[in-house]
C-alpha cells in the first residue's frame, strides 16, 4: 500500500473538530498540495501553520516526515504554545518548525497563517547582503513590510523564539532568515499562499537580473510604497488570486488532500 492510499484511508478527524477547524484544515492542506505541485519542497523539511480561530493559543502544523503531496485535513496536528499536541491523530511534528511557528503564533493574533520554505531562491535571496530588492511590480508588495532575523542555527532553542519575534515587528508581514529561507504570513491561508507565490516570482527574477551582469534600475520609493499600499488595501474586486482555480486543480488531480 502507497502512502498516499494509507493515508486515504487514514481515520477522518471532521467529526472531532469544529466546523472552523475543518474548513482552516481544508484551507491549509490545499496549501501544501499547491507548494508540492509549484515545487516550493525540501523532501520533508519546512512547514506551514495556520492558528485555529475558535481554539485559545493552539495552530495546525505539518505532520512531521510526510512529504507535501502527502498531507491531508486529517494529518494536521493540532498543539498549543508549549507543544503539546491537543488532537492524537498519531502523528508528530518538527521541532524547528515549532519553535518558529509558535514564535508568530505567540506575539501576532493578527496573522492566522505562517508559512516557511527552504528553496533555491529564497536561500539565495536570504544570503544576500542587499536581501529582497524592490526591482519588480511583484517586488513592490513586499516593500515597507519585510525584515530580517539573523541566523542562529537550526531553530531548536525556544528562546530565539523572542528575538524572532522583536525582529519581526508589529507591522511585517514576510520575514527573510538570513542564510535559511522565507517566512510570509498573512490573516488568512488564502492570502499567505498568493503572497508566498508572488514572493517566489519575485526572488527568482531578482536572481537572474543580478545574473545577467547589467546595472539594476532601480524604481523610486514613491512608487515602490504606492504598489505596496495597493497590495495590502484588501479589496481585490481588480485582480482574482487564482486560489479556487488552484483547488479546482487539486481535485482533479489528486482529491485526497480532503481527506
Amino acid at each position: 500500500m502507497s502512502a498516499t492510499t494509507a493515508l486515504r484511508n487514514a481515520v477522518s478527524v471532521k467529526d472531532q473538530v469544529s466546523d472552523e477547524e475543518w474548513a482552516l484544515r481544508l484551507d491549509l492542506a490545499g496549501m501544501y498540495r499547491l507548494a508540492a505541485k509549484h515545487g516550493m519542497t525540501d523532501l520533508t523539511f519546512t512547514h506551514f501553520s495556520a492558528r485555529i480561530p475558535d481554539a485559545d493559543n493552539q495552530f495546525l502544523l505539518n505532520p512531521y516526515g510526510l512529504r507535501f503531496e502527502q498531507i491531508t485535513a486529517s494529518s494536521l496536528v493540532r498543539v498549543d504554545m508549549d507543544g503539546n499536541i491537543t488532537l492524537d491523530n498519531g502523528h508528530s511534528v518538527n521541532a524547528a518548525g515549532f519553535t518558529i511557528h509558535s514564535a508568530v503564533h505567540m506575539a501576532r493574533h493578527d496573522l492566522q497563517c505562517a508559512v516557511h520554505t527552504h528553496t533555491p531562491a529564497g536561500m539565495a535571496v536570504s544570503a544576500l547582503p542587499q536581501g529582497l530588492m524592490a526591482l519588480t511590480q511583484k517586488s513592490m508588495r513586499y516593500f515597507g513590510k519585510t525584515c530580517y532575523h539573523d541566523y542562529e542555527g537550526v531553530a531548536l532553542d525556544l528562546d530565539e523564539r523572542d528575538r524572532l519575534i522583536e525582529d519581526f515587528g508589529a507591522e511585517n508581514h514576510t520575514m527573510m532568515l538570513r542564510n535559511h529561507g522565507v517566512l510570509v504570513c498573512a490573516s488568512s491561508v488564502r492570502l499567505a499562499w498568493t503572497r508566498l507565490y508572488t514572493l517566489e516570482k519575485t526572488m527568482q527574477a531578482q536572481l537572474l537580473a543580478m545574473a545577467s551582469g547589467a546595472k539594476l534600475r532601480l524604481p523610486p520609493e514613491e512608487a515602490c510604497a504606492k504598489v505596496a499600499a495597493q497590495w495590502d488595501k484588501g479589496d481585490d474586486s481588480y485582480r482574482q488570486d487564482g486560489w479556487d482555480s488552484q483547488m479546482r486543480l487539486l481535485d482533479r488531480a489528486d482529491p485526497s488532500w480532503k481527506h
